[in-house]
């Protein structure tokens, strides 16, 4: 038990490290030369050779430089790996020691530089720290905006350290830093115990779960489906009309935002892991169609890991939203462009581990999707359009993430959000006509949730296979279906096809 409650804190803190649609693979490093930037690891009896850059994350290792951070892996270690493809190269996005000096491994929860399980003995929220026992040993460790807490709703480090209570068991990871034990992840070991005794699924029966696209005007505990109002799947004509004029406006822009023949348009992507991850296939989709495309179209993945629509509403929280906001700034550097940009947005969020029930976490959803909206207005002045889709399938879950139903019922945290805006709510105005704009044009994109292996009436399903361990995240095979319902929408929608493809 304690085995699979220490592996499944390793899996979130690299999932946050991370943008990287790959699985977290187990592997013995074969060869390691820092000057070419490369290692060579076997992964289920196959040699395979990885790029390293200086933004490879080494969990529990501490150093300025990579080459400090890697000491300790020799040849012959056994390796827990994070991989990433990026053009013709598979690059390291997170390494850690299956075994860490000074301790007796994460497997064992052992002391040093290790994810370990205690006691909470006691918490000081205002001072943003906790003491934790740990056999004999009582180890007061410190809270910062990057540590990772899981299972611990809250808008503030004080607020999440307070969900903790005296005498709670916990798995936490700490490393020490300026003197001091830094507490990098932590979550109560009874939710890393939740997903079930032998990765069961941890849903509840939703069998009877119909798709909101098949809902209709029929309904799921007092609320209507379809994706807009009075049970439809189209959008209002006027909303219609409203997107296609401004999608007439999308054009090829300079680092400035002034139009240019040779400028770019850019799609940027806003979320979690899961949107990480179809944002990692779209990329796979973009490159197969390539001929298909607007040469001026370029798009950025500005979603990461462990980065909820809770984490991300306030890019000055001097946190993980500024963080957040932080990394796609850096991301859209990298690419070569600039917020100025930016004039279409994906957005694909949810929270870990709601807890309200039904409507209740779908209206908080809601509320931060509204935040997310506003901010994406407030940073990228000529950002017009932005399409929402909600969690795809959680039927498959072992842990309590994001399992049914509320994946599910995030569904109506996207639709009620598009009402909102679609009934005129001035925090949501898109048309300068009207009042100052506070956000972009909303729309659905394309709607990902299906009830598992049941087909919807378009044919769409999901297998176990599409799934990593967890159930949640996505595996390969995901990553790919989702990416091309994705790729099919911005194909063949009125007001996306006329900037996104190359012959509309």
């Amino acid at each position: 038990m304690l085995r699979r409650i220490l592996f499944v804190l390793m899996v979130c803190l690299l999932n946050q490290s991370s943008s990287s649609a790959q699985e977290i693979l187990r592997g013995t490093l074969k060869k390691l030369d820092l000057t070419a930037m490369q290692a060579v690891i076997e992964v289920d009896g196959k040699s395979q050779e990885y790029s390293l850059t200086n933004e490879t994350r080494v969990l529990d290792a501490s150093g300025g430089t990579l080459a400090e951070r890697l000491k300790g892996f020799t040849p012959g270690v056994a390796i827990f790996l994070r991989p990433e493809r990026r053009g013709d190269r598979e690059v390291l996005t997170g390494l850690r020691l299956v075994n860490v000096p000074g301790g007796r491994g994460a497997a064992e929860g052992g002391g040093g530089r290790n994810i370990r399980q205690g006691v909470v003995r006691a918490i000081d929220a205002d001072a943003q720290k906790v003491t934790i026992a740990v056999g004999d040993q009582e180890l007061e460790v410190h809270a910062t905006a990057q540590t990772d807490f899981r299972g611990l709703p809250g808008m503030s480090i004080a607020e999440r350290l307070s969900g903790l209570t005296k005498d709670q068991r916990v798995a936490f990871l700490a490393i020490e830093r300026d003197g001091r034990q830094v507490l990098q992840g932590i979550m109560p070991a009874d939710r890393a115990d939740a997903g079930g005794r032998s990765g069961e699924p941890v849903s509840p029966d939703h069998k009877a779960f119909k798709p909101l696209t098949e809902l209709g005007t029929d309904q799921y505990q007092g609320h209507a489906g379809g994706l807009y109002p009075n049970g439809k799947n189209e959008r209002p004509a006027a909303h219609e009309q409203a997107g296609v004029q401004l999608a007439k406006r999308v054009q090829p822009l300079n680092a400035e935002g002034k139009p240019d023949p040779n400028g770019k348009i850019v799609l940027l992507s806003i979320g979690m892991s899961n949107t990480s991850q179809i944002s990692d296939g779209l990329r796979g989709w973009l490159h197969e169609h390539a001929g298909e495309l607007n040469p001026h179209f370029q798009f950025v993945n500005g979603a990461q890991g462990g980065m909820t629509a809770e984490s991300i509403q306030d890019p000055n929280d001097g946190r993980r939203g500024a963080e957040y906001w932080r990394v796609v700034d850096e991301r859209l550097t990298q690419q070569g462009v600039t917020r100025a940009q930016v004039q279409a947005v994906w957005i694909k969020q949810a929270d870990a581990g709601p807890t309200q029930g039904f409507p209740g976490y779908a209206q908080k959803l809601q509320g931060e999707l509204t935040r997310i909206v506003q901010v994406i207005a407030e940073r990228f002045p000529n950002c017009r359009l932005a399409y929402l889709s909600s969690r795809t399938y959680g039927g498959y879950a072992t842990t309590r993430l994001n399992p049914e139903p509320v994946a599910y019922e995030s569904g109506f945290a996207v639709k009620w959000l598009i009402e909102q805006q679609l009934n005129g709510d001035a925090a949501l105005n898109f048309d300068p006509a009207k009042g100052a704009v506070k956000a972009p044009w909303l729309s659905w994109g394309p709607y990902l949730w299906a009830n598992g292996a049941t087909k919807r009436s378009d044919g769409f399903s999901y297998e176990v296979s599409d799934f990593s361990g967890d159930g949640t995240h996505h595996a390969t095979g995901g990553q790919r279906k989702t990416a091309a319902l994705l790729g099919q929408f911005l194909s063949q929608d009125a007001t996306a096809r006329q900037w996104f493809s190359k012959h509309p």
